[in-house]
């Protein structure tokens, strides 16, 4: 799907690899609805924009709460006519712990944003992309979706659970006009750690490890994704990394769940 002209929503737009999925689209001849829970973060994202924001509106939406995720489709179309495409990026780690020592707020936390949130967000629009010649639905998963990354194995679940969700899905939509793609980004340089207040879950006894592969610019993260969708591809890995560690995990998943435990262990307390 070309986005030149078309209307996109892009949750998480108030920071990061969704606000730079913003301004790509933008300067793409696209008109975007920018979804964030913190108001600020958007109204910076629209400060930025510059002239680009002519063609952009800012919607505060907590997309793990179904009601106010249920009335946000019209809200857009009372704005730009129509929607025409959703990116669903909008995602939160867990702090770096072992399950046994997260409580049930966390969890349901992270689930409700980075499961239910992709699910509440492709439920509530479905039915309008489908009324419209072409539409698409683009779902953020993560490395850690189908790779166990100790440490985050609730998020990983989360992600694991919109991966199954957007293949399913892309199956059941397979004869009309609404294509899907599922995204696996590898490290990104954003301040997710911060935004998700996981940032001081590692003690300073705990020093981390500096990334044998530097983290992708969430710039060209935000290039990767959009080109994936105009080509209407149904998955795609965004990062060396990704890339990388799907092909180990397929040939031998013992040595590549080994070898990301290695990584993870400086981030984990004992």
């Amino acid at each position: 799907m070309n986005v030149k002209d078309k209307v996109i929503v892009v949750t998480g737009g108030g920071n990061g690899m969704g606000r730079e999925l913003v301004f790509a689209l933008l300067k793409k001849g696209a008109k975007v609805a920018a979804v964030d829970i913190n108001e600020q973060a958007l109204q910076q994202t629209m400060i930025l924009a510059g002239e680009l924001g002519k063609h952009l509106s800012k919607h505060i939406v907590n997309i793990a709460n179904k009601k106010e995720v249920e009335a946000l489709p019209e809200k857009i179309i009372q704005i730009h006519g129509c929607v025409d495409g959703v990116i669903n990026n909008a995602g939160i780690i867990q702090p770096f712990e072992r399950v046994n020592s997260l409580s049930y707020d966390i969890i349901d936390r992270v689930m409700n944003v980075n499961f239910y949130g992709t699910l509440y967000m492709t439920k509530a629009f479905l039915p309008y992309l489908l009324m419209q010649p072409e539409g698409h639905i683009a779902n953020v998963s993560s490395m850690g979706g189908f790779l166990p990354v100790p440490g985050q194995s609730i998020y990983g679940a989360a992600k694991a659970g919109v991966k199954i969700f957007t293949e399913g899905l892309a199956k059941e939509l397979s004869n009309s006009n609404v294509n899907t793609t599922i995204i696996f980004p590898g490290a990104i340089a954003t301040n997710i750690k911060i935004n998700s207040g996981a940032a001081e879950a590692v003690g300073k006894e705990h020093k981390v490890k500096k990334a044998p592969i530097k983290p992708l610019s969430p710039i060209k993260a935000a290039e990767i994704m959009i080109n994936a969708i105009e080509s209407n591809r149904q998955r795609v890995f965004v990062g060396t990394d990704s890339k990388l560690m799907d092909f180990l995990y397929r040939v031998s998943p013992k040595f590549a769940t080994a070898l990301i435990a290695k990584q993870m262990k400086s981030h984990i307390p004992s």
